[in-house]
Parts: C-alpha cells; sequence; structure tokens
C-alpha cells in the first residue's frame, strides 16, 4: 500500500470498516450456534471475522486487499466457499460473534496464550509477531514520558484494544519488573487508531503487532516502536471448540498452501 494513503487508513479506518460492511456479499445472519465444516459446506459460505487495518484487511478504492484477506478468500476458492468477511474492531466482539455463531472463524492474527487455548479452538502458526510499545519519539535525553527499556514501564498506563491477548503479557511483563503497568482498553477503536491517537498526543503509549507498527511507521515518521513488548511468538486463526472438523480443514489447507509460491507471494506483499 502506498505510504501517502496510509495515514488516511489510519484515521478513518473505523468509519471505512463500516462501510467495507455494506461492500461485502452476505446473508443476514442471526445468532446461534457455532456450525462446523459440514453445516458450512451445506451453507456454501464462510463467515469470517477480521480487524480492518492495513495489514490484515482494507478497502482501496473498489479493491478488497489484506494478508487475512487474500488468505481466507484462497481458502474459500480451493473448497468451493464463498466468504463473508465482517471487519471488527473488537477483539471480545470477534470472540462472541463465534461463540454464538455469528462467525465461524476469526481469520486476523491472534496471539497463542493458553488463557486463549481454553476458550477457543487455534489453527497452526500462520505467521511469527510480537508486540512492541508504540510512543513518540524525542529529542530530549531527559524527557520523562519516553520508555527507554522495559523497567521504564513502571506505574505506566498502556492503551490496548479492548480484549487484547497483549493483555496478559502486560500483566505478566509488570510481574517481571517488579512494578505495576497500568492497563486502558479501548473498545471502538483497532491498532491503527490507537497508533493515529499516539502519534497526534492524544495518548501517550499503545501496544499492537509490530507488523502493524511497522506500516504505519512509514508515514508517521513520529513514532517509535523500538521497544519490545513481548518475544516473537506465533499467531493463529481461531475457530470455536464446536469446529473441530473446520479446524482440521484448515489445518490441513495451511500446511499445504504456507509451502506454495502463492502464500509466498501474499507474505511478501504484507510483510
Amino acid at each position: 500500500m502506498k505510504k501517502t494513503k496510509l495515514l488516511k487508513y489510519i484515521i478513518l479506518g473505523a468509519a471505512a470498516a463500516l462501510v467495507a460492511t455494506f461492500l461485502l456479499p452476505k446473508k443476514e445472519i442471526r445468532k446461534g450456534h457455532p456450525r462446523d465444516y459440514a453445516e458450512i459446506v451445506a451453507d456454501g459460505t464462510l463467515r469470517a471475522a477480521t480487524e480492518y487495518n492495513s495489514i490484515s484487511f482494507y478497502v482501496d478504492g473498489d479493491t478488497l486487499s489484506g494478508f487475512h484477506y487474500e488468505l481466507i478468500e484462497a481458502f474459500a476458492r480451493d473448497h468451493g466457499l464463498k466468504v463473508a468477511i465482517t471487519p471488527e474492531m473488537s477483539f471480545n466482539e470477534r470472540l462472541e460473534g463465534l461463540a454464538d455463531g455469528k462467525f465461524d472463524v476469526i481469520a486476523y492474527g491472534i496471539l497463542v496464550t493458553s488463557e486463549l487455548k481454553d476458550s477457543l479452538l487455534l489453527t497452526s502458526p500462520i505467521v511469527l509477531n510480537r508486540q512492541v510499545l508504540v510512543q513518540r519519539k524525542t529529542a530530549s535525553p531527559d524527557d520523562s514520558l519516553f520508555i527507554k527499556s522495559q523497567l521504564d514501564l513502571a506505574g505506566k498506563t498502556l492503551n490496548v484494544v479492548k480484549g487484547s491477548p497483549s493483555i496478559l503479557r502486560i500483566r505478566n511483563l509488570g510481574n517481571e519488573i517488579g512494578d505495576t503497568i497500568y492497563i486502558k482498553e479501548i473498545e471502538k477503536y483497532g491498532s491503527e487508531q490507537l497508533i493515529a491517537l499516539v502519534a497526534h498526543g492524544d495518548i501517550d503509549y499503545a501496544v499492537c503487532d509490530e507488523s502493524i507498527a511497522r506500516a504505519a511507521a512509514d508515514s508517521l515518521p513520529q513514532i517509535d516502536i523500538n521497544t519490545a513488548i513481548s518475544f516473537t511468538q506465533f499467531y493463529s486463526w481461531g475457530v470455536s471448540k464446536q469446529s473441530p472438523a473446520l479446524l482440521d480443514s484448515l489445518n490441513t489447507w495451511l500446511e499445504k498452501f504456507k509451502k506454495g509460491k502463492e502464500y509466498e507471494t501474499i507474505y511478501k506483499r504484507y510483510y
């Protein structure tokens, strides 16, 4: 995606996500129970939730793009299915939608944690990523706001997307440094919107995936993303625990697809 367009997506991301919802052909979905692969095949449409950002899924004019968008489209194509994609900014809403059958799969990079393994089924790893701190750069060595190391996070408030798996990591990091790190969960915005709030001085710190932060940094040179919050970890898609056959189908396909040239092309386009 061109650098000159990235800031527009960051600022208008939430509104564009709503527009994208209406651009995508899909049936009216009533709340019910999670579906497994046989029901999805019978219906002919796979319901996927993702986040609207410049890595996962975005609208550029009349074109739909994004790493996870292209992957889930390829899976559906290879299985004779259509995809109904809903860009949902709230991580909690994605989980709730999965639990009540609104979505069949969360086609978004989910940080693999033991806590999440208790509530949903995670696919085999799709990408490696890590969580980083987003803050504004400073020219002064005496700037008390600038975080130079994880130890400086003591007593600071970090903004995260509501329900983000990074919350558990931040709490563990607080234990590691022997002090409290405060967490503020933001419900209405996704990662790129939090980065924009940091860049423009509305908040001081945010935590998000490094891949999203690096994409944003290309057009927001005032942000610093060099402080790691986590080590590099696996990120996967998620399905309901009531959808084991769907999980098997995704894993079988991913194992084969990731070895091919199409996956390599898609990966290089966004990472």
